[in-house]
């Protein structure tokens, strides 16, 4: 492992620890050439599947451009960051149990949902808006209804 600041790689673990519900550990190092320290986080690489955008376009799924969408949605609401990761490694976690080669975006949009809607109902009609491409009041109104029925 190379040190963020000066490149050696040269550095001792000064402590780990269990992190994301024990899917990953989260090590302290510092370097033997600056002092200075860093964290590095370990977990298993599983294979995610790829996601069927609704152009019919294959990629692979990305954990950061979920996280942004997620963020935007939560932007000025009171929800912590440490919710957020939880949220998406939920999502992540459901992927791999999933055992499927592709999955639709749509697929990870609904779980997203649910999600968000257990989380802060508002974050998830912000959400929404984006995700079901809502172009007219009545979108909102149909949503707003079946949130207050529990449904999604």
């Amino acid at each position: 492992m190379r040190c963020p600041f000066c490149g050696d790689e040269t550095n001792r673990v000064i402590d780990s620890r269990l992190a994301r519900d024990g899917q990953e550990i989260r090590r302290r190092r510092e370097c033997q050439e600056c002092q200075r320290r860093f964290t590095t986080r370990e977990r298993v690489d599983e294979p995610l599947p790829r996601v069927i955008k609704r152009d019919a376009r294959r990629e692979d799924f990305d954990r950061a451009k979920l996280l942004t969408g997620i963020l935007h949605a939560c932007e000025k609401r009171p929800i912590a960051t440490d919710a957020i990761e939880r949220l998406i490694d939920r999502i992540e976690r459901r992927l791999v149990e999933s055992g499927e080669r592709e999955v639709p975006s749509s697929w990870i949009g609904e779980r997203a949902m649910e999600e968000l809607t257990a989380l802060d109902a508002l974050a998830a009609v912000r959400y929404a808006s984006v995700f079901r491409d809502f172009q007219r009041a009545e979108d909102y109104d149909a949503l707003f209804a079946a949130l207050a029925r529990g449904e999604r």
